[in-house]
C-alpha cells in the first residue's frame, strides 16, 4: 500500500491503455443515451464512438467505466494526472487481491504466518508487480477472480444468502472485466456439489445458497455491462465467442520465430510461465503438488474429508483448469502468458503448500542426520534464489516487466518478446528531451511505435510534451525501436544508436539519432 503512490509515476503506458479507456467512455456514454441525455451536452463525450457498432464492444468495461467516470469528475483536461490516477487505482485493486491471497494461505494453512508468505510470493514476482500499475485487465481480472475464489471458499464453509450474493457481485465484476469469468460459476457448482457429498448435513443450506447464487449472478453481470443491456444473451455469447476465436492475427516472437498468434503451440503458456516465474517458486510448486497428489492418489475419499484437502483441490483446479480449457478450445493468447495471470495466485498458494511440506519435513528428520542436511542444504538453496528474486525486482525497477527467472538477458531476447507493452517509451521519449534541447523533436511515428509513443507522451510534462513532434520516418531526427516486431538489430536505417534501455543484459529500447 506504501509502495503504490511512492512507486506509481515510474511506469510508462502500455500498449492498450487509450483503446481500454474508449471502451469505459463508450459504456458511460451509452448509459448517459439511455438513462440521462441530457448529459451529453455538458461534451463530456464529444469524439467517443458508439459502443454497439466499435469493436472493442465486447471488451469487459466495469473498471474502465469507473476510471473514466474519475477521469471525467476530476481530471477532465490532465491527461498526465489522468494516467496515474489509472495507474494508482489499478495497484489498489493488486493490493486487494493480494489481501486475497492473504486471507486464502491463512485458511489453507490454519496460520497468518502463512498467509503472509503467500501474499509476500505474489507481492515478489517482478512481471506481476511491474504489471500491476498499469495492466488493468489481466491484473484486475487476477485480483477480482482471487476474491472469488475467497468468497467462494468462504460460502462453503459457512452457506448463507448474504454470502452467496456478495460471491455473486464478485464473480460478476470479475466476468465483466474478463469473459474468462465464466469459470467461477463452473467452479462453484462442482465445489458445492463436493461439499454437500463431504458434508450431508450442509445439503440444505448449499442448495438454498447456490440457489440465490445463480438467480443473481446473470443479471449482475448484465447490470454492470451495459453492451449486454438489449440482448443479454444473444451478446454475452457473441463475447464469448469473440474469447474463443479472437479476431486478433498478428505475430508472435516465441522460441526464436514470429509465428501467428493463431498458430501458436500448445506449451505457449507453460513455457512463458516457466521462463518468467521465479525458479525457487516453480520448485517449491512442484513440491506442492507432490504433497497434494500423493495424499489424494493413497487415500482419495478419506482425504476429501477435510475441509482443508478440498480448498487445496480448487486450487489446483483453478490452476490448471484454464489452461486445459485454453488448449481444448484453441482460444487465442499472445503477449506471455498474460491472459491466464489469474491462475499465478493458485501456483503461489501451491508454492507455499511445498513450503510447508519441506519445512515440516525437515522438523521431522533427526538433529544430526543426512536427511537434516539435505534439508539444511535445499532450505539454503531457496533463500538464495528468493533472495536473488528480491534483489532483481529492486535493481530491474522500474523495468520487471523484462524478467527471465533462469535465461540470461542475451538468450532470452534471442527467444522471446521483450517489452510488448511498450511501455519504455516514456523513458525513451524523457531521454531524448533531456539531451536535445531544439525548441521542437521530431521523432518518427512509424508503425507500430506510433500508438505506444503517443500514449507515453501522454506521460510527460505538458511543456516537454509540447516539444514533440511525431512526424513520417524520413522526417524524423530520432527513432525508438521497441523490438516487438523486431526482434533482431536495427538496419542502419534507422540511425545510429545513442541509448539503450538494459534489463539484465536485453535490450527493451534503443533511441537511434538520424
Amino acid at each position: 500500500m506504501l509502495l503504490g503512490p511512492l512507486l506509481v509515476r515510474d511506469y510508462g503506458m502500455g500498449w492498450d491503455e487509450r483503446a481500454d479507456r474508449m471502451v469505459g467512455y463508450m459504456s458511460l456514454r451509452y448509459m448517459a443515451q439511455l438513462l440521462a441525455p441530457q448529459v451529453l451536452a455538458a461534451g463530456h463525450f464529444t469524439g467517443i464512438h458508439e459502443l454497439a457498432t466499435h469493436g472493442d464492444a465486447d471488451h469487459g468495461p466495469v473498471f474502465q467505466m469507473l476510471l473514466a467516470g474519475l477521469e471525467i469528475a476530476f481530471f477532465r483536461h490532465d491527461p498526465r494526472g489522468a494516467g496515474w490516477m489509472r495507474h494508482l487505482l489499478t495497484f489498489g485493486v493488486f493490493v486487494a487481491g493480494v489481501w486475497a491471497v492473504y486471507r486464502l494461505g491463512r485458511a489453507r494453512f490454519s496460520s497468518w504466518r502463512w498467509g503472509l508468505v503467500s501474499a509476500a510470493l505474489l507481492v515478489l514476482s517482478p512481471r506481476i508487480f511491474a504489471e500491476a500499475f498499469y495492466n488493468y485487465k489481466d491484473i484486475v481480472f487476477l485480483s477480482l477472480f482471487a476474491l472469488a475464489i475467497l468468497t467462494l471458499t468462504r460460502l462453503l464453509h459457512r452457506p448463507t444468502v448474504r454470502g452467496a450474493l456478495l460471491h455473486a457481485l464478485v464473480c460478476a465484476l470479475a466476468t465483466d472485466v474478463r469473459t474468462m469469468g465464466i469459470l467461477l460459476p463452473g467452479l462453484t457448482v462442482a465445489f458445492g456439489a463436493l461439499e454437500m457429498w463431504a458434508r450431508p448435513a450442509r445439503r440444505a443450506a448449499l442448495l438454498r445458497a447456490g440457489a440465490w447464487y445463480l438467480a443473481a449472478l446473470g443479471p449482475l453481470v448484465v447490470l454492470f455491462w451495459p453492451f449486454l443491456w438489449e440482448a443479454p444473451v444473444a451478446r454475452f455469447w457473441a463475447c464469448f465467442g469473440s474469447f474463443r476465436r479472437y479476431r486478433q492475427t498478428m505475430k508472435v516472437f516465441y522460441l526464436g520465430e514470429l509465428i501467428s498468434c493463431q498458430r501458436l503451440p500448445w506449451h505457449y503458456l507453460s513455457v512463458w510461465l516457466l521462463v518468467t516465474t521465479p525458479v525457487a517458486y516453480t520448485a517449491l510448486a512442484v513440491g506442492g503438488a507432490w504433497a497434494v497428489l500423493r495424499g489424494l492418489l493413497a487415500r482419495p475419499t478419506a482425504w476429501l474429508r477435510h475441509t482443508t484437502n478440498r480448498q487445496g483441490l480448487l486450487f489446483g483446479a483453478w490452476l490448471l483448469g484454464p489452461l486445459v480449457v485454453i488448449v481444448v478450445i484453441q482460444s487465442v493468447v499472445y503477449d506471455g502468458w498474460r491472459h491466464v495471470y489469474f491462475i499465478y495466485p493458485a501456483f503461489v498458494l501451491l508454492a507455499v503448500r511445498g513450503l510447508r511440506a519441506g519445512v515440516r519435513a525437515w522438523q521431522a528428520a533427526p538433529p544430526a542426520s543426512a536427511a537434516r542436511r539435505m534439508w539444511w542444504l535445499a532450505g539454503g538453496m531457496l533463500t538464495l534464489g528468493i533472495a536473488h528474486t528480491v534483489f532483481r525486482q529492486v535493481h530491474d525497477h522500474p523495468y520487471q516487466y523484462g524478467y527471465f527467472s533462469f535465461l540470461p538477458g542475451p538468450v532470452a531476447q534471442r527467444l522471446f518478446e521483450r517489452d510488448y507493452w511498450g511501455v519504455s517509451g516514456r523513458d525513451g521519449l524523457a531521454w531524448v528531451l533531456a539531451h536535445d534541447h531544439s525548441a521542437t523533436v521530431a521523432i518518427s511515428d512509424t508503425l507500430p511505435q506510433k500508438i505506444t509513443l503517443h500514449n507515453n507522451s501522454l506521460l510527460l510534462p505538458a511543456a516537454q510534451r509540447a516539444r514533440l513532434r511525431f512526424v513520417p520516418h524520413a522526417q524524423a531526427r530520432y527513432f525508438l525501436g521497441i523490438y516487438r516486431w523486431h526482434p533482431g538489430p536495427y538496419e542502419p536505417q534507422f540511425g545510429t544508436p545513442v541509448h539503450d534501455i538494459r534489463v539484465d543484459g536485453m535490450t527493451i529500447l534503443t533511441v537511434f539519432r538520424r
